[in-house]
């Protein structure tokens, strides 16, 4: 990887997120709190036009090589990119957003980058049959993209756990000498590193969904690719937290009766939040977790793969009992049945 490369796409995204900060009101990139929001003040967003576009450009003017073996890559990230700055900028419509996503995903479908396999158990090859693939990739891909957004709830957070991923793809990438894996893990490692510094709380900047969502197709691609080195299993293990948030909380949805896709204030930051109200801790305990669940990914037997899948599903139900914001209350109503019963006697 060039060295000079990663410095000049820091220096560039450094530069364009601060410029975009400077900007953001004249161009209407700016975050308004809601009842839903962590933060408290009008803050600029849309920090991903800055750092995707950084990446993009430098690549594209001092590694072309690489640009045009994997234009379709750069392409389908684009087209995902395209739907989260017109979402910075015009606040669209989820559907419009899936419409994108669906298109980027027809493109890496069409270059057979997608899910033909879900591993092997007990000897047997799970095998997808041809007209399924097409809708399971998609169906990974936009959840995905969708669960990394919904992490992005905290300062810092949602690049954090990025980073990590990256950082674990690349070291994947680095042992199979995979030029995709070292070269999009390593540049976007770095952009964050540079939003980081505008990003850590208290923030001076959001990614935005221009960010958020060109992470997660990033990272579905690279799980994609990765499976051709490691079991899908690991590549669950160490994509894992985003995943987890997202099924804990359309699952609380659902036992309550409620729509899955309706937004509230259920995720694992949230409460984390609640319990110590420090952005700083909750977004470290939150990377060490991710830290702790790529590790295990990346240590994981292929040949003990239906082992490491039941893990993964017990971590889900520890993780669904222990993430649980009724607790609390449920704590109050116990402690209010105790004195109650006291009281009567």
């Amino acid at each position: 990887m060039n060295t000079l490369l990663l410095i000049g796409i820091f220096i560039t995204s450094f530069l364009s997120i601060y410029l975009l900060i400077h900007y953001s009101k004249k161009l209407g990139l700016v975050d308004v709190p809601n009842e839903r929001s962590m933060h408290k003040k009008v803050t600029p967003r849309g920090a991903g036009i800055a750092f995707v576009l950084s990446v993009f450009l430098l690549v594209i003017l001092f590694n072309f090589g690489h640009f045009k073996t994997y234009y379709y890559i750069y392409l389908a990230i684009g087209i995902v990119f395209i739907a989260g700055a017109w979402d910075d900028m015009k606040n669209i419509s989820p559907k419009i957003k899936f419409i994108f996503i669906f298109f980027s995903s027809i493109l890496l479908y069409v270059n057979e980058l997608a899910i033909y396999s879900l591993g092997t158990y007990f000897g047997y090859e799970i095998v997808l049959p041809v007209w399924f693939v097409f809708p399971f990739t998609f169906f990974a891909i936009a959840g995905y993209t969708n669960a990394l957004n919904l992490m992005d709830g905290l300062d810092g957070l949602a690049a954090s756990i990025s980073i990590v991923i990256f950082v674990t793809f690349l070291v994947i990438g680095i042992e199979h000498g995979d030029e995709l894996l070292i070269t999009l893990s390593s540049l976007f490692t770095v952009t964050l590193l540079a939003f980081l510094l505008f990003n850590w709380n208290p923030a001076k900047v959001f990614m935005g969904d221009s960010g958020s969502l060109s992470l997660g197709i990033v990272i579905a691609i690279l799980a994609i690719h990765a499976i051709e080195y490691i079991t899908p299993a690991s590549v669950l293990f160490i994509i894992a937290l985003p995943i987890l948030d997202t099924f804990i909380v359309m699952t609380r949805r659902m036992q309550r009766h409620i729509s899955p896709f309706k937004a509230d204030k259920n995720h694992m930051h949230h409460f984390l939040f609640n319990v110590k109200g420090d952005v700083c801790y909750t977004v470290i305990i939150l990377v060490l977790m991710q830290m702790v669940f790529s590790i295990i990914g990346y240590q994981l037997d292929p040949s003990n793969e239906f082992l490491s899948l039941i893990l993964f599903m017990i971590l889900f139900y520890l993780y669904l009992n222990l993430f649980d914001q009724r607790l609390k209350r449920r704590t109050k109503y116990d402690k209010i049945e105790t004195n109650t019963k006291k009281e009567g006697k």
